[in-house]
């Protein structure tokens, strides 16, 4: 990584109650860096997402996003400020269209504020109709558009995937976290989401940080890879690396990866 970091978590330690869920973190991502974050169950994994959006305040260290620090945020302004995430449990709007759960996505950057949209004013038809395009230009891309009036819940289970990651990428992310995405798949959905990955990081320009359990996706698409056990760092470096790393072997993979360890 030889750009400035985007994110930087310096010293960071979680605690709740007697239990330290991670200790001492030290990770940079840099402006278009895709990194893998894998460990086994309970390694602190999600909690690191919890922390870098807000929704945890670490007990030690600091969390900076660009030259601002994040810590103490309320997760809405972390979004605003560019971080978006998606979940291990898909959680779309079941109810809402296809089009509707982008759509609220735009709602972050409107221009408008509620004395304009009571007057129901020229700027406010304009802005609607400047985001309904951008709506649809983000649908197109991922070749949702012809589903646009769909509940999400009738979405087949790749596609309720491929919308969670399109409405976060209307948020206008700088850093997206993308938490278990192949969770569910199948060898196909698998490969398709490996390219799309790849797709959304080239095409937006965007940094990605990916938590993952299935290690042909992380070795097949990560840059750069880190390693928890038990909320401590016990690796990072590239799959090569990765792959041989005797401490990381011991702890997490049980035998050097040949792209078959799921």
């Amino acid at each position: 990584m030889s750009e400035a970091p985007l994110l930087k978590v310096d010293n960071c330690t979680i605690r709740f109650g007697g239990l330290t869920a991670v200790s001492d973190l030290n990770l940079q991502i840099g402006p278009n860096d895709l990194v893998g974050l894998i460990g086994p169950n309970g390694a602190g994994k999600t909690t690191v997402f919890n922390m870098i959006t807000g929704v945890y305040r670490p007990t030690e260290g600091n969390i900076s996003l660009g030259d601002a620090s994040i810590v103490g945020k309320k997760p809405f302004k972390i979004a605003k400020m560019g971080i978006a995430r998606t979940f291990q449990n898909i959680r779309l709007f079941h109810s809402l269209s296809v089009y509707d759960n982008v759509r609220a996505a735009f709602n972050m950057h409107l221009r408008h504020g509620i004395a304009l949209a009571l007057l129901q004013g020229k700027r406010l038809h304009d802005e609607e109709k400047e985001i309904e395009l951008k709506v649809m230009e983000i649908l197109k891309i991922f070749g949702l558009d012809d589903q646009r009036d769909c509940d999400a819940k009738s979405l087949p289970y790749g596609d309720q995937r491929r919308l969670e990651i399109v409405r976060a990428l209307a948020t206008g992310p700088k850093l997206l976290l993308l938490d278990e995405p192949a969770a569910g798949m199948n060898p196909t959905e698998k490969a398709e989401l490996m390219k799309l990955i790849q797709f959304v990081k080239d095409k937006f320009s965007i940094a990605v940080l990916l938590v993952e359990h299935d290690m042909k996706v992380v070795m097949g698409i990560c840059q750069r890879i880190v390693v928890l056990d038990y909320g401590v760092k016990i690796g990072e470096g590239t799959p090569e690396e990765i792959r041989s790393n005797p401490e990381v072997i011991k702890a997490y993979l049980g035998a050097p990866v040949g792209g078959t360890h799921a």
